[in-house]
């Protein structure tokens, strides 16, 4: 299913979400990515400045991709009604 992202808290989500579905905890990922559990958590989190790099690293680690595409008409605050 594909999941709509404006902000990074909603990134940071819809991360979570993958890593759960996959039976995966924060320091697997870590170790998959050479990243720390804290840096893992801090994505989740929606923390700022995230380096696209480690954003990429985590996406892969997760078998996710980035898809940029024209926005919706849906409001951020609806889009995170569906989660």
């Amino acid at each position: 299913m594909d999941q709509i992202a404006r902000t990074p808290k909603q990134l940071g989500d819809a991360i979570r979400r993958q890593r759960r579905k996959l039976g995966l905890n924060q320091t697997t990922v870590g170790e998959r990515t050479m990243l720390r559990q804290a840096t893992i958590s801090a994505v989740e989190n929606g923390a700022p400045g995230t380096q696209l790099g480690t954003l990429c690293d985590i996406l892969a680690a997760l078998d996710l991709e980035l898809v940029v595409r024209s926005r919706t008409r849906a409001k951020s605050t609806e889009i995170e009604d569906v989660f």
